[in-house]
């Protein structure tokens, strides 16, 4: 690989992270992929993967650089352990765009246009990703366009997967554009003229679901939801000596931010840093308040159970009513890999645990929603409301409304909140469901079935929010069907690889 192609593959790679917050230039998307494509121009298969790798590694380091700081600082791991850990997540992420870089480096030498692969590639790669080891969906491409709003709506078709087959699409066409010699005017007029119409396409449906979405909402039972956030630092937040004092602060925001109506309060993940079932005097003082405000409190707590004669440690979500009852509790089930748990303990002996204050987590069994009166809710803790099969789950199941508790104190001011924020307001639009998030340290915001953040908090300031939102009924392709664009993708990428296999190489 020579300097024009190094640089050709990290300038990608730079466009690339630009695109996400908390930098969050989302139009550079669009174009951030002509240099590497540019690079893979007649390469060899070990070229384009080093090329794609480069691609990959510098993107990937811009948007996760924040690992290092968060598993040193507070998984008591050491400086080299810590950034081993972020080179390790880096490598691995960035082995996608290699594979990708070199099976369309194979389908360019049989002389197979790149619109015809590129996106579904891309596409069936980043599902991939997205469920392997327990997947790690962070930084899909699809999700630079969280503020584009009238492009989004596309997602409760084909998920956020559809929007990363759009970007990819619209960027090979543009990379066919600057490249494709004269003779080829034919093939670049047809791809100019079809792409031309899908995004046409794409904003027609994407401002018709908004006016269908506004007046389906506009029929809906509203429901006053106060969202507190403590803003508890991380550093004291599982001292024994400072449980009391977080109750307070929860206590005093709750009283000073509910009023007449309010029917759900909402407290991040692990607001109550003990365990919430011993049913002690901060359990008690808790639903006492629940009966003064005459509203639901939803709090994330630790939690245990026995099992096989052990203890199983849980992070859960707890459901208080206003006459004072527990009438719910959630188990977590998707778990952070190293974060709450450790994946083959053998292998990462020095990785006991990167979560003060417990011990392994145990996965709870199944995505249950919780009661409220005039529906339910789907709980997503923390991690999970970056996967979009949980809230599909929980859309089946009758939930009418989202509900994303987490504490992000973790990432300090990095990029990671604005990141995790700019994910989970697709499961709102994919599913047509309002959500409402309760962070630790910010961002708290409510989020409309259009995936508009309609308010939100700042990082680590000790507030909270009080709003109105919806309980729909509204249905969406996306949360019926799934990923069936996705099984689309690889099917069709399928038959280009069979008919590759029996064409000749070629050159332009």
């Amino acid at each position: 690989m020579d300097r024009k192609d190094l640089g050709l593959s990290l300038f990608s790679g730079a466009l690339l992270f630009l695109s996400f917050p908390k930098y969050g230039y989302g139009w550079v998307v669009w174009f951030a992929l002509i240099p590497l494509l540019f690079a893979l121009h007649r390469k060899s298969g070990r070229q384009a993967f080093i090329i794609g790798g480069v691609t990959g590694f510098t993107w990937n380091l811009g948007i996760l650089y924040w690992v290092a700081d968060a598993v040193i600082r507070y998984g008591n791991l050491p400086l080299l352990a810590g950034y081993s850990v972020l080179l390790l997540l880096v490598i691995y992420m960035s082995l996608y765009v290699a594979v990708f870089s070199v099976v369309l480096s194979h389908f360019s030498g049989k002389g197979i246009p790149g619109i015809l692969t590129a996106p579904f590639l891309w596409t069936i790669l980043e599902y991939g990703k997205s469920h392997i080891f327990t997947g790690f969906p962070w930084g899909n491409l699809g999700y630079a366009l969280h503020e584009h709003l009238a492009i989004i709506q596309f997602a409760d078709l084909a998920g956020v997967y559809g929007l990363s087959f759009l970007i990819v699409m619209v960027n090979t066409v543009l990379f066919d554009l600057l490249h494709l010699k004269r003779e080829n005017r034919k093939r670049m007029a047809v791809e100019m003229v079809f792409s031309s119409l899908v995004l046409t396409f794409f904003l027609f449906y994407g401002y018709y679901r908004i006016e269908q979405v506004h007046e389906k909402a506009g029929k809906a039972g509203a429901v006053d939801v106060t969202v507190v956030q403590g803003n508890i630092e991380q550093a004291v937040k599982w001292n024994r000596d400072y449980q009391l004092r977080t109750l307070e602060v929860y206590e005093g925001l709750t009283k000073e931010l509910t009023g007449a109506g309010t029917e759900l309060v909402v407290w991040p993940e692990t607001a109550m840093p003990f365990f919430f079932q011993d049913g002690d005097e901060k359990q008690r003082r808790i639903r006492l308040l629940a009966r003064e405000t005459g509203s639901h409190i939803l709090s994330g707590s630790p939690s245990y159970r026995e099992k096989d004669g052990n203890v199983r440690y849980g992070n859960s979500a707890f459901m208080v009513s206003p006459e004072g009852e527990i009438t719910g509790k959630y188990d977590k089930v998707h778990l952070v890999p190293f974060g709450e748990y450790v994946p083959l303990k053998k292998l990462f002996t020095f990785m006991e645990k990167l979560v003060a204050g417990v011990g392994d987590f145990a996965p709870g069994e199944d995505w249950n929603p919780l009661p409220l009166e005039g529906g339910t809710l789907g709980v997503l803790i923390c991690y999970e409301g970056i996967f979009p099969e949980i809230s599909r789950a929980y859309k089946s199941k009758g939930a009418r409304l989202l509900v994303n508790i987490t504490n992000d104190g973790w990432y300090g001011t990095s990029s990671a909140p604005y990141q995790h924020l700019s994910m989970a307001l697709f499961r709102a639009v994919e599913n047509r469901l309002y959500l409402v998030r309760a962070a630790n340290t910010g961002i708290s915001a409510f989020v409309s079935p259009t995936g508009e953040v309609v308010m939100k908090t700042g990082i680590f300031e000790r507030t909270g929010l009080r709003g109105s939102v919806r309980f729909l009924t509204m249905e969406s392709f996306y949360s019926r069907y799934g990923d069936i664009f996705v099984y689309f993708c690889f099917f069709f990428s399928g038959i280009m690889f069979i008919y590759s296999l029996r064409r000749k190489g070629i050159h332009d």
